[in-house]
């Protein structure tokens, strides 16, 4: 009986942990017996326990005696494992655990050799897929164990099977079985101990494949270059040895086809074929004191690369900065002179080559080679890309590559200082008007100060850099932009909310990364620039004497929208770090938030207490502060008539946010206090969407990068306590106001992990339905971006309600907005995995409703009603699943 069997396995399973040396006393018989109790087991479950049996006789150092073939005919007969689960299996037994128990028998023990390597030949021949890759895993895996002495007899039909399978398959499974299966064994080779008398058996199985495959090198039109290529660099790539062997036949001959070569194409096939082989693997690397198998060619390969780099084809200078990337990371392969030349290739062609595909691959290849020779990009590269920038003459392409070039070589400190000071001019010249920047050019200049300072993060001298440099320049320019009359008959972009935006992340980036003494002195700095309206540490200090940041203005373009800066320098700082003033602060950034009436001004303010609130420590200081903020929200809340209750409530739901990722106790008076705002008629819809703001990560505040006190799993648990609530709500609502709910909830479980919305979805199903069927294009767009990934689950839930769902999907196909439109049939898409007994019934209407977008008016639209219909066409047919 099964059960039997199962008890006498985990019995012997047992004795070998307790009992071992008894058991090895009975030297051969045990094994012998062993042999005869497992021979014709079929269970997976018990050949489970007897493969560990055999795993424990063959590591533990069991006497196997005379029986060696039999044990390894009573385990070797299951390979390879053909084994597919039943549904709904109780056991849980996998097909991969049986494949892994088994190999690590087979390949456990060089004394299986003799046996194991003809039947993995055999098995290469097989037409079933899944046995070739099995039996080329396996293989990989005797690698690890054997010597070349168990692999010397095979080695001719081993790499037989494997050039032929990598030659003439199509599946990219078992190509890269094959090229696991080639390294292992050449790295087994490659350990072997050579004496005066023996053959250099590594040297002979190289020599059969170069034999093999070197000559479909010289003929880059045809199919079989690339496979050998990969042969080829596979087994390169598996020892400093064989890597030495394989470049000194491969690539002499590879530069002399690229010089002989005129085609684009060929020589593009050609360097792409050499970038394998010049990129070195972690087996192939030189050891310390080794030089690199490519010294011989160092001068060959700088004078290819520099060739195509100067071609005008676009792939071929693709491939070049790949090439020139992977020869600068290894010592000794370019010169100074190589270095300087490489430098003013890629400066060439930042400044000149207009194609995508090339800038980008040159700006990437740049940050690369600054990161290891900085002072050629100092002298060389950057003056040139300052010229150009600066210039009236050049184009806002030409600008954007020069700026993201100037990112992307600043990862070194002496980069940093030369660089950053160019991005900084040219926001100066924007200030100013010279030169005619453009907001988005401005922009870009932004996004790459922030990019540099991600560099604080690991380099103290960056981060002091920005402290000292970058950061006071920037709130000089900015503060000097927000004072300017607009009587100057020029308006500054640094006042546009969209570049103020881009400099808070270069702010926090920076000071995030601060160490506690410049931290706490840039604290000080920002406080006393806003509170007390001190410039002193700002350069070019000819500000007016008395500066009110904080202040609210009737003019949008004021001071007060500098509030952003105020909370990128000291909401980043670490939570160690004290802030001067703190109440003081705390009390101008209430009124700014409370009675400012431009949107960007309040919101920035109300997202600095959040931030300040989050970090502050528990006691009475912090519930004084709170107390009192919240009073004065819920008397203008209770105002109906007051102008300022959307303020009110952005502070509300920051200051919400600030508690519950801390899971501070009041947070859920606060998350109470908006569930009753979703029936009030002015805020509701706002409300509702302030529910977003709540569970999404914020990327300027409240997160992890910025040191905020952000708890685990708080969404769950939001989510957990306040589900009830919400529906209680909606059920109670009028009817005009449900909807307000409804996008309550579809932000709410948009943001849950995918988990907590499957084992939540029989509850929460009747009212997303409901959500569906909302006026709201909002409501609805969430609502259907939640439910596609939960539906390609299949889960249970759906059974009941799959006529409903069904009938709100097909009619949101034809909705006039497009996004409903994608998402909705999407999750049509979705439907048809269903299990084809519950959806059958519907195919007939799913595909007449589906006719309709295949005419939309919109490309995307109809890319997705495609799609969908060519799922629910073949649903049910012989070609179908």
């Amino acid at each position: 009986m099964v059960t039997e069997r199962s008890c006498v396995y985990n019995i012997l399973i047992s004795l070998m942990e307790s009992r071992e040396e008894e058991l090895k006393g009975l030297g051969a018989d045990f094994i012998f017996g062993f042999v005869q109790s497992v021979d014709g087991e079929r269970d997976p479950r018990n050949l489970l326990l007897a493969f560990q049996v055999a795993k424990n006789i063959i590591y533990r150092g069991y006497d196997l005696g005379k029986f060696v073939e039999e044990l390894f005919e009573v385990t070797s007969c299951y390979f390879p494992i053909d084994f597919s689960p039943p549904p709904n299996d109780p056991h849980g037994i996998t097909q991969e655990e049986l494949i892994l128990s088994l190999r690590a028998v087979l390949t456990g023990t060089p004394r299986f050799a003799e046996f194991l390597l003809p039947l993995i030949i055999e098995k290469m021949d097989s037409d079933v897929q899944s046995a070739k890759v099995d039996s080329m895993h396996t293989l990989a895996a005797c690698g690890q164990t054997y010597s070349h002495k168990e692999l010397a007899e095979f080695l001719p039909g081993l790499w037989s099977s494997i050039r032929r399978e990598v030659f003439q398959t199509a599946s990219e499974r078992v190509e890269s079985a094959g090229l696991s299966a080639l390294s292992s064994l050449v790295s087994c080779l490659s350990r072997s101990v050579l004496n005066s008398d023996s053959e250099d058996s590594l040297q002979v199985f190289l020599n059969l494949v170069l034999k093999d495959c070197q000559h479909h090198l010289c003929e880059p039109d045809l199919k079989l270059v690339w496979p050998s290529a990969k042969l080829l660099q596979a087994a390169a790539g598996a020892s400093y040895r064989a890597s030495l062997i394989g470049t000194q036949a491969v690539i002499p001959a590879l530069l002399d086809q690229y010089n002989n070569r005129t085609q684009c194409a060929q020589r593009r096939t050609l360097l792409e074929v050499l970038q394998g082989f010049v990129q070195p693997t972690p087996l192939s690397r030189p050891a310390d004191g080794e030089e690199s198998v490519l010294v011989a060619f160092q001068q060959s390969l700088c004078t290819v690369v520099f060739s195509a780099l100067s071609e005008t084809s676009a792939g071929l200078q693709v491939t070049a900065t790949r090439v020139l990337t992977a020869l600068s990371q290894q010592p000794g392969l370019l010169s100074q002179t190589d270095v300087e030349n490489a430098v003013d290739h890629l400066t060439r062609l930042i400044l000149e080559e207009e194609e995508a595909q090339v800038s980008l691959a040159v700006v990437e290849c740049s940050g690369s080679l600054a990161h290891l020779h900085p002072h050629a990009f100092v002298s060389r590269m950057i003056p040139q890309l300052k010229e150009k920038i600066l210039s009236d003459e050049c184009s806002g392409a030409v600008r954007r590559r020069c700026v993201a070039a100037l990112a992307s070589v600043s990862s070194q400190p002496s980069v940093v200082q030369e660089s950053s000071p160019v991005l900084l001019q040219v926001l100066t010249s924007a200030h100013t008007g010279c030169c005619g920047f453009s907001v988005e050019e401005v922009i870009a200049v932004c996004i790459s100060l922030q990019r540099i300072a991600v560099h604080a993060r690991d380099n103290e001298a960056i981060g002091q850099f920005f402290h000292d440099i970058i950061i006071p320049r920037l709130l000089g320019l900015t503060l000097q932009a927000a004072l300017q009359s607009k009587d100057s008959g020029h308006i500054s972009p640094l006042t546009d909310e969209a570049v103020l935006s881009a400099i808070v992340p270069v702010i926090s980036t920076a000071c995030a990364a601060l160490k506690p003494e410049s931290a706490s002195r840039m604290a000080a700095q920002a406080v006393s620039l806003f509170l007390d309206g001190d410039t002193s540490f700002l350069p070019e200090n000819a500000f007016p004497s008395q500066i009110q940041p904080l202040q609210s203005q009737a003019d949008s373009r004021g001071p007060s929208q500098l509030v952003c800066l105020l909370m990128a320098c000291v909401c980043s700082l670490p939570r160690s770090v004290e802030i001067p003033d703190m109440d003081r602060l705390l009390v101008q950034l209430e009124d700014l938030s409370c009675t400012s009436p431009h949107l960007f001004s309040y919101t920035f303010a109300s997202k600095c207490i959040a931030g300040l609130v989050n970090k502050r420590p528990a006691g009475a200081a912090l519930n004084a502060v709170l107390d009192r903020v919240l009073k004065r929200v819920s008397l203008e809340l209770e105002e109906t008539s007051s102008t300022h209750r959307t303020q009110a409530f952005t502070l509300l739901i920051w200051v919400a946010k600030a508690l519950l990722l801390r899971y501070h106790p009041l947070s859920t008076a606060l998350t109470d206090k908006l569930f009753s705002l979703l029936s009030d008629s002015a805020l509701g819809s706002l409300v509702a969407d302030g529910f977003c703001v709540l569970m999404n990560d914020s990327p300027d505040v409240l997160n992890r990068d910025c040191h905020a006190d952000v708890r685990i799993m708080y969404r769950q648990r939001f989510f957990t306590e306040n589900s009830s609530k919400l529906v209680q709500g909606f059920n109670s609502a009028e009817q005009a106001k449900k909807s307000c709910y409804l996008k309550a909830l579809s932000h709410i479980v948009n943001n849950l992990p995918r988990e907590v919305q499957l084992t939540e979805l029989p509850a929460l199903l009747p009212l997303l339905l409901e959500a569906l069927s909302c006026v709201d294009q909002g409501v609805q767009l969430s609502t259907l971006s939640c439910l596609q990934p939960v539906l390609l689950e299949s889960p249970a839930a759906l059974n009941t309600q799959l006529e409903a769902l069904f009938t709100r999907l097909l009619a949101l196909t034809t909705s006039p907005a497009m996004k409903v439109r994608m998402a909705s049939l999407r999750c049509v898409h979705a439907l048809s995995r269903l299990p084809e007994h519950m959806v059958m019934p519907f195919r007939a209407r799913v595909l007449k409703a589906l006719a309709a977008p295949l005419d939309d008016k919109k490309r995307l639209v109809r890319k997705e009603a495609v799609a969908a219909r060519g799922e629910w066409f073949l649903l049910g047919s012989p070609g179908g699943r």
